[in-house]
Order: C-alpha cells, then sequence, then structure tokens
C-alpha cells in the first residue's frame, strides 16, 4: 500500500458511495467509486469490477461508467446481499494498462488477500441519531457532589474535593470524593454550553470501591450515588435537555461480593453456581485477569443469560425500560470467552436483541482496548471505543512529552509514559505511519461500525491527553499551556474524523493525569481553575462538528500523508471539505485543483489556501485547517446512470 494521494481512486462505507440502508437479504446494494482522471487528463480507469464473495466464492460484476465530476467520474455497480456480511473490493483497469485493486485498505499495484476488503452488513444498522453526536465521559465520584453532608460508604476514605487523588498504590479505590447522580444532574448545563449530546456514566451499580466495576448487584444504584430515583431524575433532567444517557455495564465479571456469588460460594448446586468458572469450590475460581475481586461469568450458564440481558425483565432489559438511551459493555473483548468457550457474537447479539425489544433506537458499544474488527462483522455491537485505530495512532504522532520529540512546545514536559499497556515510552511516528495503523484497523470493521465508535483522546483508563501532549504530570489544570498546541491538534482531528466524539470530563479544560487512576480528578468547578483557551477551542469545534453534515456523516478520502501533516477530505452529497492538520512548520503540500471542484475553497476554520496556477498550496505551518470545497455540477452525477 503506497502513500495515499488525490488522484487515488475513493470507496468508502458512507452514504456518498453506498446506497443507505436498510440491507437485506436477497436484496442488492448500489456502490459507486470515483475515479480520479489522470494526471494527463485521461479518464483514470477504462474498466471496473466488482469482486464479491457469495457463499466464499468470489464473484466478478462489471461496473458501469457514470457521469463526470471535477477532475474525476463515477462508476456504478450493485452488490448482491447474499450473506450477512458481505466482503467486496474492486478491480481497476487503467488506460494506461495499469493493474490495480482498490480495498478498504486503499490502491494496491497488485494482488491482495481478501483480509482488507470493504464489508457491509445486513439486518443490522446503528441508531440514525449516533451519527450526529459527542459524546461526554463522566466518571461519577469526580464530577460534582449534590451535599456535603452526604456520608461515605463503608469500604470508603472520604477525601475532600481538592485533595490530589492518589494515583497508584494503596488506597486507590477506596478514595472517595462524594460526587453523585444529582451532582451530574446539577451540571448539565455544562454540558450543554460545551455542545455535547450524550452523557457516558461509567458504572453506577452499587459496588466496593469508586469506580464500581466491581457490582455487588445490578438490581439498584449505588446509594452513595443518590440511590435509583436519582437515576431517573438524571435521565429526565438529561432527556429535557435533549441529551441521551448511556449505562455502563459489566457482562464479563462482577464483584466477588455480588450478591450471585456470594448465592454460588454458599452452595454447589445453586444456579448462581453455574454463573462462575470454578476450579475448586468454593474459592478458587476463575477471575478477570487473575484479580480475585473480579470472579468472570460463564455465559454458557442460561440462567445468567436470562437474568442479565435475555428479556424485558433481565438486568439491560429493565435499565434501557427506565430510560437509558444505550450501553457501553465493559471488556466486551473477552465477555463470553474462556478456553474453548468463544460466545461473545451471542452475547451481543441477544443484548442488543433485548435493547431494541424495549427500545428499537438503543446504541450498544463495546469496549476493545485493541483490534475489535473480528467482534464488529456480526449482528451485535454497534461500534467499539476505538483506541486502536484512532487514540493509539494519534497519541504517537502528537506526543510531545518524549525526549526530543521536536512536537511539543518549549515549555512542554517529558513525562515518561509508557504507552497503553506497553512496557515502552509512547514513541514519536510520521504522519505516514499512523495513518498506515488507521487504514489497517479501520479496513476491519464496516463503516457501519467505524461511523458508531467512539473517538477518545482519553478516557477513565489512560492518561490525560494533555499530559502526553507535554502539559505536565502533576495532575490538576494545565495552566501555563505547555501541551495546549498539541492538544488543539488531537482535537481538530478528533472533530473530523469519522466516529462519535468522546470527551472525557476535563479534558475540555486542559486536566493532566498520568495513568488511568491519576486522570479522574475531581471536576473544578471554578472557570476561574479552566485552562480558557482549551474550553474555548473546545466549544468551538464541536460547534463546527454540528454545523456541517460532512463532518458527521460523510466519508474520509485521504488527500495527502507526509510526516508532519494530515490532510483529507469529507464528502457528503451536500458539501465536501478539506480538512488539513499539521504539527510543525515547513511541510509543503500541493493539492490539483481541479480535484477540489476547481474553485478557491472557502475558509471555515484557521487561514486561506493559496491558489498557484493549477494547484492549492495549503499553508506550510503548525496549526489546524478546515475548508468547504465548491460543489461542481458533477458532484451529482453519483446518482446511478
Amino acid at each position: 500500500m503506497s502513500r495515499p494521494d488525490l488522484r487515488d481512486p475513493h470507496h468508502d462505507g458512507s452514504a456518498r458511495f453506498v446506497d443507505p440502508g436498510p440491507y437485506r437479504l436477497g436484496g442488492t446494494a448500489g456502490l459507486r467509486v470515483l475515479v480520479p482522471d489522470l494526471a494527463d487528463g485521461r479518464d483514470g480507469a477504462d474498466r471496473v469490477v466488482l469482486r464479491s464473495l457469495r457463499d466464499g466464492e468470489p464473484a466478478l460484476t462489471p461496473a458501469r461508467a457514470g457521469g463526470r465530476t471535477a477532475g474525476g467520474r463515477w462508476w456504478h455497480v450493485a452488490l448482491p446481499l447474499t450473506n450477512p456480511v458481505t466482503s467486496y473490493r474492486f478491480f481497476l483497469g487503467g488506460p494506461d494498462g495499469a493493474y490495480r485493486w482498490l480495498n478498504a485498505e486503499g490502491v494496491h499495484a497488485r494482488d491482495t488477500s481478501d483480509g482488507a476488503d470493504f464489508l457491509l452488513r445486513v439486518d443490522h444498522a446503528p441508531p440514525d441519531w449516533v451519527a450526529d453526536e459527542v459524546a461526554y465521559q463522566i466518571f461519577p465520584d469526580r464530577f460534582a457532589r449534590s451535599s456535603p453532608d452526604t456520608a461515605p460508604p463503608a469500604w470508603a476514605r472520604e477525601a475532600a474535593w481538592d485533595e490530589p487523588v492518589i494515583g497508584s498504590g494503596p488506597g486507590v479505590e477506596r478514595q472517595w470524593y462524594g460526587g453523585d447522580l444529582d451532582g451530574v444532574a446539577a451540571h448539565l448545563d455544562h454540558v450543554v454550553a460545551l455542545g455535547a449530546g450524550v452523557l457516558y456514566l461509567t458504572p453506577m451499580f452499587e459496588g466496593r470501591s469508586n469506580h464500581r466495576y466491581d457490582a455487588v448487584t445490578f438490581d439498584r444504584i449505588d446509594p452513595a450515588l443518590g440511590g435509583d430515583d436519582a437515576l431517573l431524575r438524571l435521565i429526565a433532567a438529561a432527556h429535557a435537555r435533549g441529551l441521551r444517557v448511556l449505562g455502563d455495564l459489566t457482562t464479563n465479571h462482577t464483584g466477588r461480593e455480588h450478591e450471585w456469588f456470594l448465592a454460588a460460594q454458599a452452595e454447589a448446586d445453586s444456579p448462581e453456581a453455574a454463573f462462575y468458572s470454578f476450579t475448586e469450590h468454593p474459592h478458587e475460581y476463575v477471575s478477570w485477569l487473575d484479580v480475585p475481586s473480579l470472579p468472570k461469568l460463564d455465559h454458557t450458564s442460561t440462567e445468567l443469560r436470562r437474568r442479565l440481558y435475555r428479556g424485558a425483565d433481565s438486568v439491560v432489559g429493565r435499565w434501557t425500560a427506565a430510560g437509558l438511551d444505550g450501553w457501553r459493555i465493559d471488556v466486551a473483548n473477552m465477555t463470553g470467552r474462556l478456553g474453548a468457550d468463544d460466545l461473545t457474537h451471542e452475547v451481543a447479539r441477544e443484548i442488543r436483541a433485548t435493547m431494541h425489544a424495549v427500545d428499537p433506537d438503543a446504541w450498544l458499544l463495546a469496549e476493545h482496548g485493541h483490534d475489535a474488527g473480528a467482534d464488529l462483522s456480526g449482528d451485535g455491537w454497534d461500534g467499539t471505543m476505538d483506541y486502536q485505530g484512532f487514540t493509539r495512532p494519534l497519541w504517537t504522532w502528537l506526543n510531545g512529552g518524549a525526549p526530543g520529540a521536536g512536537t511539543g512546545g518549549s515549555d512542554a514536559v517529558e513525562h515518561g509514559l509508557h504507552f497503553l499497556g506497553l512496557p515502552v515510552d509512547i514513541p514519536v511516528l510520521p504522519a505516514h505511519a499512523i495513518t498506515r495503523t488507521m487504514r489497517e484497523v479501520h479496513a476491519a470493521m464496516p463503516w457501519s461500525a467505524l461511523a458508531a465508535s467512539t473517538l477518545h483522546l482519553s478516557s477513565h483508563d489512560t492518561p490525560r491527553f494533555r499530559t502526553v501532549a507535554g502539559g505536565g504530570v502533576k495532575g490538576g489544570v494545565d495552566h501555563d499551556g505547555a501541551g495546549r498546541d498539541l492538544h488543539l491538534l488531537a482535537l481538530a482531528l478528533q472533530m473530523t474524523m469519522p466516529g462519535v466524539p468522546s470527551v472525557f470530563a476535563g479534558d475540555e479544560i486542559g486536566l493532566t493525569g498520568t495513568n488511568g487512576e491519576h486522570a479522574r480528578t475531581p471536576f473544578p468547578w471554578d472557570p476561574a481553575a479552566w485552562d480558557g483557551a482549551t474550553w474555548e477551542d473546545y466549544r468551538a469545534w464541536i460547534a463546527l462538528r454540528r454545523e456541517h453534515v460532512a463532518l458527521r456523516r460523510g466519508g474520509l478520502r485521504w488527500a495527502h500523508v507526509g510526516v508532519d501533516s494530515l490532510t483529507y477530505l469529507r464528502e457528503h452529497a451536500e458539501q465536501r471539505l478539506l480538512v488539513h492538520v499539521a504539527r510543525a512548520d515547513g511541510e509543503d503540500v500541493r493539492l490539483p485543483l481541479e480535484l477540489l471542484g476547481g474553485a478557491e475553497p472557502t475558509v471555515l476554520r484557521g487561514e486561506a489556501p493559496r491558489v498557484a496556477g493549477d494547484a492549492v498550496v495549503l499553508p506550510a505551518r503548525r496549526g489546524a485547517l478546515v475548508w468547504e470545497l465548491a460543489l461542481d455540477a458533477g458532484w451529482g452525477a453519483a446518482a446511478p446512470p
């Protein structure tokens, strides 16, 4: 796979290139390929052939030449939908005798495997509203406290709101600041002012830690958060403001004090004993990553499925009916997997079926800390937390805290952070390396799954991106802005790429943190404590995304990738935008004017490009810029001839 070029033929799974669903077995989906002209003005292809797999056997279907658009031609073909997931790619014959294949990774002048083919799912579409949203992640204990008089749970050690967070070692899980759901409800205007539309709340069921991933029940909301009534009040207040609420459920494990596990230990013949995998009853059992406080659930148990996610009376059914607009599933990659058992896809299908029986518009998001492609091809999870295809590449391009990184400001702080689970420092890589990772990871996903996946700069499980960018390691707000420039470049990418941006509460005001626990800083509600420039930029970029359909629903076409800059198109039937992000000064980027609509782009963010003869010359300075391109008459020629 060569570096992307604006003259490369292009197809992706967005509505500009694939007829919108719903897709049904036995039907067809109309596909389109845009083939730019060669540099000498000739058509870029004299034939295009669809290669799709039908029942495991390749089938070839010639495409038809369609109308012309600026500097190129549309090709059209109908894809038969024979199987629940259909994979396909395109052969392109050139007038110069070129031999090329186009798949989800790009253009190849050689034969390729089926592994990076485009994927289309039938009978599975994420909720339509998801594509238009920005999520806001809240760790309830650290967001806002509704009353100073709330008594801490018996397991907890109370901390003052301005007390430093324990980032590691004894006391991490017991440090309790007293944030609760009524506190969240009282600050919903902050979320609205930011521009987010979805609240993602980490676990709310009663647990024995501040993170509550060690639930002791799924039948009640933790009294320390205000109990069931507080959740209902929060949901009502959020919905009244047009906000949706996403819950967090651990389907892989419970806490060892969970009522099911206590019953399982008490009686080896109990129904609950089959919910877990005991190697020697009652004290030897399989747990999540061998952490004994988190016994692993065994989804071969029909009764476990019935109680947890099968039917209206299950945990999933009851709390969806209470008003939750979807679920983030913790450790989804391990759920239902143990040795020879691999039930993950079954579990995902059943959770989704139960959710949709209650609310057909509920969103099902899976946590994967790595490549999730193999789990996204079926009719279960709508999308994933895209750490592998977005967070990790972005960190390695905009790491401003590594010795000699060259990308941080003069005041950037060397952080010495390990790279998301690896025993190595975060590297600093060129743009062409990180885009190759992005394309490989995303090629394994159907476009619908990519569009319904969340894009994170940081989360409750990672260091804060502000620290990655060189903004400090002590915790609290980066007031001097040492990491601000790179942080805001990352924000620009987060808000202009396909997927659902997810803001971890506090990122928008410049909070720092060196690991997941250290990053869970109580939110400082005095605006004087915030980095105001970061807050205003977050609001501006989110507003830009909300205002422009191409950023929310457009495809992604790479125009140029160098060492220090990324340039790409977001394309929709109603709009074409050009995005350019440079981490350093000096890289020259010239794009053919005729492929950009033939007219000078309109500035939406940043400074104007320069038109020089037949080329658009992008500013050779660090920054993030967005321009709107003209739609020529031929842009409408994507309709079938």
